[in-house]
């Protein structure tokens, strides 16, 4: 997301409405930047609650591909050129200081947390730097709707899209401009943007990894290129900017149509989207697209009410400070969460570390704007990078802001470098799994033990098929059950997991007891789970639940728990009761059990095979169970 540019005042009675002032303000924009922040802002700190709230950035690329390229039309049209090397500079005094602040404080304080905060903090610094975040977590496999060891510094895969984007577009506009018409260049920026968002879509259909479809910059710019073809759609020359006319009533009327049915539809994206869904890949971000750039396009009409209501100072304010609210929220939540543990991804404790990071996060992000981003835009980064190094020059005030980023200089770099040669080369999640497929490539190497010829069942009876969370108890599962078969890997959820049980059957593989762990991935469909069912056959069943901050699983464990009330032969490993209260058994992403966690993991799932080795009225079997 870009920077704003400072507030401007009000118009003055009689001036011409419309056109883009000196300071490059637009009205409605800053109170529409305050509606994607809020968006992103909800969806990160309060899980549950707009659960398509990732829109919000989308919303930011539309307004940020119109911004600057009004600005740069109107730079061409008054200057007759467009002056590359001043655009790249201007961007750099709006984006720079508040990002370094950021990188700095958070990895400083990352530091002092320690644990998962620290995990690859090398790599992201490079790329948030050099802003090629999105390619670096592409080419590592981050995947931005997981909350499980999340990166410190992940929300700068948009800021590195929108770099990369003002590096292209002046070159792009300055050959169009020069050798073609507007109208060329305005049909070139829509054609474009269309292939972006066909790409997108083609990506998530054919089966793309998330990562890629999400963060690439091919498949994710095309909110700035449509933002850019609708400047030059609008754009006026002989005015120097947007159309000045003053629209009469049936004209607001429209407007008002046209932007509250806009604003109506990003709200009910954010409701309903599914982080990470084909249907938001193709269709979903297309459509925020689509509706944001209609609000843009109405609101910064002249006079235009919505504009007028998207202007009130609260609303201006918060979004003067977008910019840093979306750098700070993020590494402040990942601080915030694992300084709190398992503890603040449910229940109360969400709420409770939402609302401390929402306030830690404006306060960073108003001392950013009013002590470092604004004198930095005053001054520019040479006379700012000159006060710093002779902080006894200029007024008392600069001095003193010189004098304050001296200091966290001076704290925050020594910190940095500790931190980078510090960092763990894992999560504590991912060492928890590494243990689990290090226990099972041993077992592998070790012939199974025969099955006793007894009723109850040994481990040469049971087969279990898993995600990583099995994974990750497979040597507590081993423990209890020696000679147990087990088939867990990470990411799987019931669909590929029932190929796997299949293979299994076919090959006369599949033991007497069967144990399914595969609700951590997503939700489970009714014709799996009796598909499920019909494979196991004449086998015992045990299907154990899940427990992570994800929005499904409470279906799942639910879905589970009435699957096996009405068959008969089926139970449920209550995995979610047995580490609900000890949360701090976990892992720090709040899921993948620790080796004590491993145990009530396997001691779930030896509960559940006892029982289904008593009589049906024993374990609440009734009818009507098939």
């Amino acid at each position: 997301m870009t920077a704003p540019p400072p507030a401007s005042v009000s118009a003055r009675p009689g001036a011409r409405l419309g056109a883009p002032r000196s300071s490059g303000w637009f009205g409605g924009l800053d109170g529409l930047r305050a509606i994607a922040v809020a968006l992103v802002v909800v969806y990160h700190l309060f899980p549950g609650v707009l659960r398509g709230g990732f829109i919000g950035v989308d919303v930011f690329f539309a307004i940020s591909g119109f911004l600057i390229t009004s600005l740069l039309l109107r730079e061409a049209d008054r200057s007759g050129t467009i002056r590359l090397g001043r655009f790249w500079r201007r961007r750099a005094r709006r984006l720079l200081p508040a990002l370094g602040a950021a990188l700095l404080i958070c990895t400083a304080a990352a530091l002092a947390v320690g644990r998962d905060a620290l995990v690859g903090i090398g790599g992201q610094l490079l790329g948030a730097a050099f802003f090629v975040s999105n390619w670096v977590y592409t080419a590592t496999g981050v995947d931005y709707f997981a909350k499980d060891a999340p990166e410190l510094f992940r929300n700068t895969w948009s800021l590195s899209i929108e770099e990369q984007f003002y590096v292209v577009l002046p070159l792009l506009l300055l050959l169009l401009l020069r050798r073609a018409k507007r109208s060329t260049a305005f049909v070139l920026l829509l054609a474009l943007g269309a292939a972006s968002a066909v790409w997108m879509a083609v990506l998530a259909l054919t089966g793309a990894p998330a990562t890629r479809v999400y963060f690439g910059s091919d498949t994710h710019v095309f909110g700035l290129l449509l933002g850019a073809a609708l400047a030059l759609r609008m754009y006026r020359p002989e005015q120097l900017g947007i159309v000045a006319s003053v629209p009469g009533r049936p004209a607001q009327l429209r407007l008002l149509a046209i932007s509250g049915g806009g604003l109506a539809v990003l709200i009910w994206l954010a409701c309903v989207l599914r982080e990470g869904s084909v249907e938001s890949f193709a269709g979903g971000i297309q459509l925020a697209t689509a509706a944001s750039l209609a609000v843009v396009a109405a609101v910064t009409r002249p006079g235009a009410w919505l504009g007028r209501a998207l202007d009130v100072a609260p609303l201006r304010w918060i979004g003067a400070r977008s910019y840093g609210i979306y750098l700070w929220h993020w590494p402040v939540w990942v601080l915030g969460a694992e300084l709190m543990g398992p503890e603040g991804r449910t229940g109360a404790g969400v709420w409770t570390l939402g609302v401390g990071v929402l306030l830690i996060t404006v306060a960073c992000a108003t001392l950013s704007y009013r002590y470092l981003e604004l004198p930095v835009r005053a001054l520019g980064l040479r006379r700012s990078f000159g006060l710093l190094l002779s902080p006894a020059q200029g007024s008392l005030r600069r001095r003193r802001i010189a004098s304050a980023v001296l200091v966290l200089l001076l704290l925050t770099v020594p910190a940095v470098t500790i931190a980078v040669a510090t960092a763990p080369s894992r999560s504590s999640s991912a060492e928890a799994i590494l243990r689990g497929q290090e226990a099972l490539r041993k077992k592998k190497a070790t012939p199974p033990p025969a099955a006793a010829a007894s009723s109850k069942p040994v481990g040469g009876d049971i087969t279990a098929v898993g995600d990583s969370v099995m994974l990750a108890s497979s040597p507590e599962l081993e423990t209890r059950y020696p000679g147990i078969s087990i088939d867990a890997e990470v990411s799987r959820g019931l669909g590929a997991g029932l190929g796997i049980v299949e293979d299994l059957a076919k090959r006369g593989e599949l033991r007497r007891v069967l144990v399914v762990g595969l609700g951590t991935n997503g939700p489970v469909l009714d014709d799996d789970l009796a598909r499920l069912r019909t494979v196991a056959g004449t086998r015992q069943l045990v299907l154990v639940n899940a427990h992570a901050d994800r929005d499904w699983i409470p279906g799942v464990n639910a879905d589970l728990q009435k699957f096996a009330a009405q068959h008969r032969g089926v139970v449920v490993a209550d995995w979610n009761a047995a580490i609900t209260p000890r949360p701090e058994l976990l892992a720090g992403d709040g899921i993948h059990p620790e080796p004590e966690g491993g145990t009530r993991y396997a001691d779930a799932v030896a509960k559940a095979v006892t029982a289904l080795q008593q009589p049906d009225e024993a374990i609440g079997f009734g009818a009507p169970r098939r």
